[in-house]
């Protein structure tokens, strides 16, 4: 376990209730300094709520957080830029005018940023157009740029690529990427689990408001995927429900969640790929194809999500 001091966030306990409703429940997160967390969970599992508690947004009903070592709701977050959810800016202006009305908050030595914030993000070309000219992956964009104003040492993004394109997305995971080199800890929340399994060091799921899994990926992952790994099934005929009940009856084999209709995923802890084909033929179950493929943040949210909602 990472000490307090190597702790970029630390939560403990923290409850957020509304009304009768819980929305956070006991959350307890260690962020390490200088990493790539990502937080994950399905909508409704409670992530933008814990971290408006962490920022300060939202008054949490139990627990503590503390930002590099500082408890106080104010002294936290100097050193921290976000975007929580979707970024607005006046439309009427410049994204660098928006820019330079956020600037003016930051202390004095903490200004002259704006151009290289703008130009990390891909923007300094369109500084002068006004906002409303900015499609949504722009304005995201413009979103990030703000965040990174004062060059803080804890990123918060909500949903970063919300809006943008395949080559945005490229580009958002590779500035994150190189602002984890330059010592940067980024905390992502997002639903996109190739996206954080790209980039992430380190992950916390969340469902129902109750941290269910955080670690490190890799290890997370190798815990998840058992000796010998998922195997995925691929057919091309129309009768998946005979795969199913056929993986049900074999020792060690579990189907898991899949969104994709035209396969069947499943992890085998026991029996190889090359036995479990035949133990499928034999039965007389046709297969078109058989992979073996890594263990992934997706198999393994999938399958936390199903344990949640069994019990």
């Amino acid at each position: 376990m990472a000490l307090a001091t190597d702790l970029a966030i630390s939560v403990t306990g923290l409850t957020r209730r509304f009304g009768a409703r819980v929305a956070v429940q006991s959350l307890d997160l260690s962020v390490p300094a200088g990493t790539v967390y990502g937080f994950l969970g399905p909508n409704g599992s409670g992530k933008t709520t814990a971290i408006r508690c962490m920022l300060g947004l939202l008054r949490a009903d139990a627990g503590k957080v503390s930002i590099f070592g500082e408890s106080d709701p104010v002294r936290r977050l100097d050193g921290v830029g976000a975007i929580i959810e979707t970024p607005r800016f006046y439309a009427w202006l410049s994204g660098r005018a928006n820019l330079e009305i956020c600037e003016a908050y930051l202390p004095e030595h903490r200004h002259g940023q704006i151009d290289e914030a703008l130009e990390r993000v891909g923007l300094l070309s369109r500084a002068h157009d006004k906002v409303s000219g900015y499609s949504l992956g722009m304005q995201q964009r413009l979103g990030i740029a703000r965040a990174l104003l004062g060059r803080p040492r804890l990123l918060v993004l909500d949903e970063p690529t919300n809006g943008l394109d395949p080559q945005g997305m490229r580009d958002v995971r590779e500035l994150i990427r190189r602002l984890a080199q330059e010592g940067m800890t980024v905390f992502i929340s997002s639903h996109l689990l190739s996206e954080i399994q790209a980039v992430a060091d380190t992950v916390g799921i969340v469902l129902k408001g109750r941290r269910v899994a955080e670690g490190r990926v890799s290890e997370l992952l190798r815990a998840s995927a058992g000796d010998s790994g998922a195997v995925e099934i691929e057919l091309g005929g129309p009768d998946l429900n005979a795969i199913r009940r056929e993986v049900a009856t074999l020792d060690g084999v579990s189907v898991l969640p899949e969104t994709d209709p035209t396969r069947v995923l499943v992890r085998s802890e026991r029996l190889p790929a090359s036995e479990l084909n035949r133990a499928l033929v034999s039965q007389g179950v046709a297969l078109d194809a058989l992979s073996v493929r890594a263990a992934s943040l997706e198999s393994l949210f999938l399958s936390l999500t199903e344990s949640e909602e069994v019990q």
